[in-house]
């Protein structure tokens, strides 16, 4: 499969970038902006919630990624070139 380039730079995506509002079961949720440590950019929501199964609730841990497709593959991040300057 051929490679997808991102649409947008890394400074785009910081600057325009916002929550992503999400629902999961009628549960409304919110996945922050976020740089993986692959170097990705997407967002990330972390929570607990409790749902049903037949009648009985169970407590459940749910974590999500999404990521922008192509995204590791751009320049470096301003925190990746910060750290390389401070090394030499």
């Amino acid at each position: 499969m051929a490679k997808t380039n991102c649409p947008v730079t890394r400074d785009q995506f910081w600057s325009g970038v916002k929550p992503l509002q999400i629902e999961l079961n009628k549960i409304p949720m919110t996945a922050e902006p976020k740089e993986f440590s692959t170097g990705s950019l997407g967002w990330y929501l972390n929570g607990k919630s409790t749902v049903k199964i037949g009648d009985t609730p169970v407590s459940v841990q749910i974590g999500m990624n999404v990521t922008v497709i192509g995204s590791k593959d751009m320049n470096a991040s301003k925190k990746g070139k910060l750290a390389a300057s401070t090394t030499t």
